[in-house]
């Protein structure tokens, strides 16, 4: 079942170990750095592309951020084929 809360959760320990800010983040996904503390926070989500911009950049699939696998790289693997 997905959570905002995990979704912060994840999404700010993801942020943290690729050592970017908010004001980083949120000039990736196109949005202001107090939407990004307000969805690390569990107060906001965000659009499906945001979401896609936010998986394929630190390379973590959808489901994993949004609480429903605990695998951080399933699927991912196709993404860099697609970039090749």
């Amino acid at each position: 079942m997905f959570s905002t809360e995990l979704f912060g959760l994840r999404l700010q320990e993801i942020r943290k170990l690729h050592n970017e800010t908010q004001k980083d983040l949120g000039d990736i996904i196109g949005t202001r750095q107090t939407n990004v503390s307000e969805m690390e926070s569990g107060k906001r989500t965000t659009t499906s592309e945001n979401i896609a911009k936010i998986c394929r950049h630190y390379h973590v699939s959808a489901d994993y951020l949004l609480g429903l696998s605990d695998d951080p790289q399933g699927g991912c693997e196709r993404w860099t084929e697609e970039e090749a």
